[in-house]
Formats: C-alpha cells, sequence, structure tokens
C-alpha cells in the first residue's frame, strides 16, 4: 500500500516516484504526491532525511531535513 497523507481540507494523497536520469548520466528520484495510486510508481514509506510540508494550496509536498 502506497504512503498516504490527507491533508488540512481532507483529500487523500499518495506519496510517488519517478527515477530520471541527467544528461550526465547521475540517477535521482523526483517525488511527488497525488490523488490516485499509480502501482508502477508507489512508494510504501516516507524516504529517510524528508519530512511532509503542505503548500497553501493543500497539496503536500517533501521538503529535506537539514
Amino acid at each position: 500500500m502506497a504512503f498516504s497523507k490527507v491533508n488540512s481540507k481532507g483529500t487523500t494523497y499518495y506519496l510517488h516516484a519517478n527515477e530520471r536520469e541527467t544528461k550526465a548520466g547521475k540517477k535521482y528520484k523526483m517525488y511527488f504526491f497525488a490523488r490516485d495510486v499509480r502501482p508502477e510508481k508507489e512508494i510504501n514509506e516516507l524516504p529517510a532525511g524528508y519530512e511532509i510540508i503542505e503548500m497553501k494550496t493543500g497539496l503536500p509536498a517533501l521538503k529535506k531535513l537539514k
């Protein structure tokens, strides 16, 4: 089951990740929240070193911890 977060407006969002590659060949993960579950991209737990914040629009986002 995908990691989920209910925002202040009561909407449930699920955490997903896309793996990208730079022109130099370095791979990294881009995390995003969506209202629906996308089985090939879902993440089951919050990645280490990140916290959840909520944007003004109510959309949750990940923020790196310092």
